[in-house]
């Protein structure tokens, strides 16, 4: 929805109940506290009787909230629903609150009453946090105007109140949230607040009500009506809002005009009609749209009309099968058969009919027909995405949900991954049945599985493997609960690590049978190397853990308890897919995709990497060149260190700040970035991505100036290469752009925090950064222009940005 847009939902069309939460009780009580026969203090017991009244009269029986005496602070928190729906609203309707008392006995005392109209001036229904000041000793009025409004008189209104506004607009989302400019302004706001509350003695009592919000605004109109009447317009050049009722409607000439144009009597014409040289460069740049556009009125149109002479040309389906009216049935019937003569598409925009665009299941059978071609290693790389796509399903057993399953009976790593990725959504309540069934499916077909010729596994000794993955990460779970407990340092918890594992949890230290690693199914693991195993120095106490394998070997990974893994998740598996790609074409960055898995909302393992932060090696070498030294020394290489370990660190340094710059990856320090001995650098904890950063004006690339010096400095020939490695591995991305889109489109709506926010802004940034716009030699020239950019910012310069950028890497 671009900034102009207004959405909003008519009254009249709303078949839902008034809704409102009464909150709490602002302010002392008028009256000082009563006292029993024995002297004793009785606390007030005070309760909110709820009334409608529309157009000045009663309307149904008034509401009363529970008892409430918690002493100075009374909270309800209850939610209130009445028996009239906001289709019976009228522009007058108004709630009227009053606060009763029934700690003096038989006489309930009256403490107050506040009156607010539901509608604001612009016909709009108030929504959010409502502060309304009571009337003491005074009932609340449902007249019309009222004698009790809640809402204080402008000439009344302070500072408070204006900053409440502004908050009761930002728990709306419609001020924009930045986190650390929000935690400065409260604490400002609070500050504000106590020094008004000293000076006019916080003698008013306020009563708060936050009436519920749906996902647009609701605009008053009548039942029947067809248009609204305007505000009477003033003699004064003020602009005056008009809701159109009929925005977003079809115009009914247009679709008789559209319908006659498509008419199925042409249909013998359509097939011999060939484009003009205009309309096939048109219908070209149509088939070059990333797959986030959409397309208009006479674009749709275009292609419908050259359906047929399109019907070679792969790429122009997903666009077609865009302009089709599915209402239709005649049209809709027509294009499911052109598209089952279409020439096959490929996987990456089979993908794009499987995002919520395209509802038809025909359609979303067709491309899990085209995706039965992709082979496993590929479907692996799409598998966490085609997860998340069963949410557009139009039920529970759909032909995607078969297809993963049949795949994964065949593949034990799929069958591995599969069953996590559906696991870990069984905790979203909207999808949860869907994501169980598939569940039980794959559990159900997996257990009739007969042991094979070659002596694998039979079905239930398979599935029993991959359960048990789960009990191991639930005892791991309950060791990280434990060890957090423990007091001492860092030192004092790893014994505490090394004596459970020896002692009480000896059966961790041999495997009974032996468990498929989570991280790499392929791998048996029988048991934790208690000497071996160790605890990080951090808030949640990560847990380092050696495992024996069954081949004689050992294989390292970090076990998590306390943070959300999925975006990290998805960031590597980005990072894996880009170095294929990059592979595919023969350029291989010696990039490091460690294997990343959440286990659970707040779990999850991910594989250890031998390497050490930047931050250590410069604290401990001085210079990235010195620690590499120490590994790889020569005498006549360059810099005292060897050719082919230089290139392994440059091209390393190239490729992660393509990626980090492609997917907006924030909040990068000097402590999430890696080295290993061999002189690969790579990128760890990715918090941040599609451009939020926590920090003040980043720089466009993630590069700091330790890596420009450990190439030579901005005139070396090795930096020179590193430029040329970027601008290659950017132009080789940019040809992927739809797949990676699509990807991200599926992911839409998953609860990966990055992109659950605002799943269409973050796609857009995402498309922002390959510059569709451009050839790759304008491209190479950009990049270039980005990388000296970001390099300029980082030395000491005199203009104050570049400084600013500077500050970043601190």
């Amino acid at each position: 929805m671009s900034g102009k847009e207004f959405r909003f939902f008519l009254s009249c069309d709303i078949n839902l109940p008034v809704t409102f939460r009464v909150e709490r009780l602002l302010g002392p009580l008028p009256s000082s506290p009563k006292k029993s026969p024995n002297s004793e203090e009785i606390n007030a017991e005070l309760y909110v009787e709820c009334a409608l009244y529309i157009d000045g009269a009663p309307f149904g029986l008034p509401i009363r909230t529970r008892l409430e005496s918690g002493g100075a602070s009374y909270c309800w928190n209850e939610l209130i629903t009445m028996s009239t729906k906001y289709r019976d609203l009228t522009a007058h309707s108004q709630l009227a609150f009053t606060v009763w008392d029934v700690s003096c006995g038989k006489d309930e005392g009256l403490i107050g009453g506040a009156t607010i109209i539901l509608f604001n001036n612009k016909m709009q229904l108030k929504t959010g946090k409502q502060k309304l000041r009571l009337w003491p000793g005074k009932e609340a009025d449902g007249s019309f105007p009222t004698t009790t409004p809640g809402k204080v008189p402008k000439h009344e209104r302070g500072e408070v109140e204006r900053l409440e506004k502004l908050v009761n607009k930002y728990e709306r989302g419609q001020i924009q949230c930045v986190d650390w400019l929000d935690r400065l302004t409260f604490k400002a706001m609070e500050k504000i607040k106590e020094r008004e509350n000293c000076k006019n003695g916080n003698s008013s009592l306020y009563l708060v009500v936050d009436f519920c919000s749906l996902e647009h605004r609701v605009v008053f109109q009548e039942s029947g009506a067809n248009f609204l009447l305007p505000s009477p317009i003033a003699s004064t050049n003020e602009l005056v809002t008009v809701w159109d009722p009929e925005i977003g409607k079809i115009n009914p000439s247009e679709h008789k005009q559209l319908k006659l144009a498509r008419s199925l009597t042409r249909g013998i014409i359509d097939r011999d009609l060939k484009p003009s040289s205009n309309e096939r460069k048109s219908i070209q740049r149509i088939l070059k749209f990333p797959p986030t556009r959409i397309l208009n009125g006479d674009e749709r149109q275009l292609l419908w009309k050259f359906r047929f002479s399109l019907m070679s040309e792969k790429r122009a389906l997903t666009k077609f099968l865009r302009c089709v009216e599915w209402s239709d049935v005649q049209e809709a019937k027509q294009a499911l058969e052109l598209m089952n003569r279409w020439e096959m598409i490929d996987v990456c925009d089979a993908l794009e009919l499987l995002s919520p665009v395209f509802e038809r299941e025909e359609v979303r059978a067709y491309a899990v027909s085209v995706l039965e071609r992709a082979d496993d290693e590929e479907l692996q790389c799409y598998l966490l995405q085609l997860v998340q796509a069963l949410r557009f399903e139009r039920s529970d057993k759909s032909r995607l949900s078969q297809f993963l399953i049949k795949r994964s009976l065949n593949n034990i790593e799929l069958g591995s991954f599969l069953r996590w990725y559906v696991a870990v959504e069984l905790y979203d309540p909207a999808y949860a049945k869907r994501f169980y069934s598939t569940y039980e499916i794959l559990e159900e077909n997996m257990v009739k599985l007969a042991a094979g010729p070659s002596g694998e596994e039979d079905g239930f000794k398979l599935w029993q493997s991959l359960v048990r993955q789960t009990e191991l990460t639930a005892q791991l779970c309950s060791i990280t609960k434990d060890l957090r407990n423990v007091r001492g340092n860092t030192q004092k918890k790893t014994e505490k690590l090394r004596q459970l594992l020896s002692g009480l949890l000896s059966e961790l230290t041999y495997f009974e049978e032996p468990i498929r690693s989570p991280l790499a199914p392929g791998v048996l693991i029988t048991g934790i190397v208690p000497s071996e195993s160790t605890i990080f120095k951090s808030a949640l106490h990560p847990l380092r853990l050696t495992f024996r394998t069954h081949n004689g070997g050992t294989c390292k990974v970090i076990f998590k308890k306390g943070d959300d893994l999925r975006q990290d998740q998805l960031v590597v598996q980005m990072v894996s897919l880009m170095d294929r790609l990059l592979k595919l074409e023969n350029l291989d960055l010696h990039l490091t995709p460690y294997k990343v898995l959440a286990t659970g909302q707040d779990e999850g393992m991910l594989e250890f990497i031998p390497s050490r932060s930047l931050a250590q090696i410069l604290q401990e070498h001085r210079s990235i060149i010195n620690y590499l030294q120490k590994f790889h020394p020569d005498e006549h290489g360059p810099f005292g260190i060897t050719a082919s370990c230089l290139e392994t660190f440059i091209k390393s340094c190239a490729g992660y700040s393509v990626i980090t710059y492609i997917l907006g990856v924030g909040d990068r320090h000097l402590d999430n970035l890696l080295l290993t001995e061999d002189g690969r650098l790579f990128h760890v904890d990715f918090g941040f991505i599609l451009g939020r950063d926590p920090k003040h004006f980043p720089p466009p690339m993630k590069l700091c100036k330790e890596m420009v010096e450990a190439m030579g400095g901005a005139e070396s020939p090795y930096y020179t290469r590193f430029k040329s490695y970027c601008c290659e591995a950017y132009n080789i991305i940019r040809k992927s752009s739809n797949l990676i889109l699509n990807l991200f489109h599926l992911m839409a709506g998953s609860n990966i925090p990055d992109i659950a926010s605002d799943p269409e802004k973050g796609i857009l940034k995402l498309q922002e950064k390959f510059r569709l716009d451009m050839d790759d030699e304008a491209c190479i020239h950009f990049f270039q222009d980005l990388i000296n950019e970001s390099v300029s910012a980082l030395f000491p310069q005199m203009v104050e940005t570049i400084h600013r950028w500077a500050q970043y890497w601190r």
